[in-house]
């Protein structure tokens, strides 16, 4: 028999229940507040609180403007790399059933385990002066560290896995229904993969090409340290942070700080927009809301 639970218990219960509901909410708040929102809105203060005037003549110097400038072409080159690499990886494994799919899907996943600093470690031992390809890139006078190919590298290897990781469950999603209805029909594989399966992961792989871009605009452990943080030849915006402050140009470090954060709060506004479209999408297609 079930015990016998007065109405003043269930209410003191719910109370209890509501006040524990309050006291978990306030908590991951204040968390927030400290480790996030605060030190945001510091940066933001110290880059505008001598005036939008001193702003501007601190992302006017021309070691700003070339830090801004390579890390565009930095991400402009890594990011569509990745994307390519990422569909394709992606479309291997989720269409196919082999051995070594997990291992593969491992060494995918190992920006993630690895430091950005050992990474750029590792392209050092590689192609640095003293590397294992070092006499061959002397022997046609191209240079990959110090330079901008190891900055590229460096980029491309911290931001592999993320359009890959957000195509593969989508096209698992998917399956291949479609697909092989319009193969059957005598679609391509182009034009399958164009007219039915780009539609269907579009949004996954625009998600994935956002964080890509996210994280190649905003690295520092690994380009610093295949860069040589040269000012005005191999500084990126994220190293010139560093270097500005570390030489007390304080306006200068925060005014940097300020874009890369704005292009964090453009990255959280464009990733909800995607994620809504997807549920909506999801809704209109009968699939499950995960």
């Amino acid at each position: 028999m079930l015990p016998n639970i007065s109405r003043s218990q269930v209410k003191d219960s719910h109370r209890f229940s509501a006040f524990g509901q309050l006291l978990l909410i306030g908590i991951a708040l204040a968390y927030l507040f400290v480790i996030l929102l605060i030190p945001a809105a510091a940066v933001f203060y110290h880059a505008f609180h001598k005036g939008i005037g001193e702003f501007l003549v601190a992302i006017s110097t021309r070691e700003f403007i070339h830090a801004v400038q390579l890390t565009l072409i930095i991400a402009a080159i890594a990011v569509p790399v990745n994307t390519f690499f990422g569909l394709c990886a992606a479309w291997v494994i989720a269409r196919n059933q082999f051995r070594g799919r997990t291992l593969l899907m491992s060494i995918i996943d190992l920006p993630f385990a690895i430091s950005p600093v050992v990474a750029g470690l590792m392209i050092v031992l590689l192609y640095g002066r003293s590397g294992w390809f070092a006499s061959w890139l002397n022997s046609i006078n191209f240079k990959i560290v110090f330079a901008l190919p190891g900055m590229v590298l460096a980029t491309a290897f911290v931001t592999l896995p993320f359009v890959a990781r957000e195509v593969i469950p989508v096209l698992e999603e998917m399956g291949t229904e479609q697909e092989e209805a319009a193969r059957t029909l005598g679609a391509s594989d182009w034009e399958v993969f164009w007219r039915v399966t780009l539609p269907n992961i579009r949004w996954g792989l625009l998600y994935g090409v956002l964080l890509t871009n996210a994280r190649a605009m905003g690295e520092f452990g690994a380009v610093s340290v295949v860069s040589g943080n040269i000012a005005g030849l191999t500084q990126t915006l994220p190293l010139f942070v560093e270097q500005a402050y570390k030489n007390y140009q304080s306006q200068a470090a925060f005014a940097a700080a300020a874009l890369l954060a704005l292009l964090a709060v453009v990255t959280l506004i464009l990733k909800e927009i995607l994620e809504r479209r997807t549920k909506y999408r999801k809704v209109d297609s009968g699939l499950p809301i995960n």
